[in-house]
């Protein structure tokens, strides 16, 4: 697939702080791509870099096949961003946001069809200030994506916001992915990642420990599943040679089973071969903070 956005060696101290330590990775046009670690982790100086926001001490980068240092003015003219701490004036009506970006932007698209599209036509005469967390980060999409960029920088997008406008703004990440605009999305909440993202690395102190699928990092680092039913007491140690399982526990009438894989069909079949259908099965499938904490050896709020 085509690469839209190359990163070697990259590297950025602050004096003594080495914010971003060799770090090398690749985006591929129209995915979805997250750089997931805890706050402080070098995310956002990385593709600060990339925006020609912030000089790398070294490195090699390639946006759309241009280098932010030399080229950032044709680069800035086919991305799109919302940083960490955009805003605007708290006066600024809805509408004079999205045509003051679209008259600083050649080849605009139509703000007015945008302002529809984003759901926000209906707050067009209303103050930035008024504005609900959900709908500013509907306008700021917005403007992110007035000169209909190739690229797009999210960068925590939904922090701040309550759990039901998290869930709406992931909807506008996949509806700008489903435009053709490939995505960098800078996050550090496990399930934001976990549902949004094609591939991700994970960023710790400043270097990029891990770089998958979430399901791939999640299986290549947490993979365990856990089973657990109640049964009588007899004898379950067969259930140690069913495929996939790797061990079995017994505490009192609870039976736990662990494995990896498809390690759910293999012993539901096999309980059935042997005519024992619990009505209390459950499943515990590892998650991407698992993983996360596999690679880490800590918890992203950590």
């Amino acid at each position: 697939m085509e690469q839209v956005i190359t990163v070697e060696h990259l590297r950025k101290t602050y004096r003594s702080v080495v914010a971003v330590d060799d770090v090398s990775f690749e985006v591929q046009r129209n995915e979805i791509f997250g750089l997931l670690g805890p706050n402080g982790a070098g995310k956002t100086t990385t593709v600060e870099c990339l925006q020609a926001l912030r000089g790398p001490d070294s490195g090699r980068i390639r946006v759309l096949g241009l280098d932010p240092m030399t080229e950032a003015q044709e680069m800035r003219a086919r991305i799109g961003s919302q940083l960490q701490e955009s805003a605007l004036p708290d006066r600024m009506k809805v509408w004079e946001a999205l045509d003051l970006f679209a008259s600083l932007t050649p080849g605009a698209t139509d703000w007015e069809s945008l302002m529809e599209e984003w759901g926000i036509a209906d707050k067009r005469n209303a103050v930035f200030s008024s504005l609900s967390g959900g709908q500013r980060q509907r306008l700021l999409i917005a403007l992110a994506l007035v000169g209909e960029p190739e690229v797009v920088f999210l960068d925590e997008m939904t922090a701040g916001l309550d759990p039901a406008a998290r869930r709406a703004a992931w909807d506008l990440i996949r509806a700008i992915r489903d435009h053709g605009t490939t995505v960098l999305l800078v996050t550090h909440f496990m399930d934001e990642a976990e549902h949004l993202c094609d591939r991700l690395a994970v960023v710790d102190r400043g270097r990029i420990v891990a770089l998958d699928s979430p399901q791939g990092l999640i299986e290549e680092h947490a993979g365990t599943i856990r089973l657990t039913f109640s049964s009588d007491d007899r004898d379950l140690s067969w259930i140690e040679a069913v495929p996939h399982v790797s061990s079995l526990h017994r505490r009192g009438p609870k039976v736990e089973v662990e494995g990896i894989g498809p390690v759910l069909v293999h012993v539901a079949a096999a309980l059935a071969n042997h005519d024992i259908i619990p009505n209390d099965l459950r499943v515990e499938q590892p998650t991407l903070e698992d993983a996360f904490l596999a690679i880490t050896g800590r918890r992203a709020e950590e």
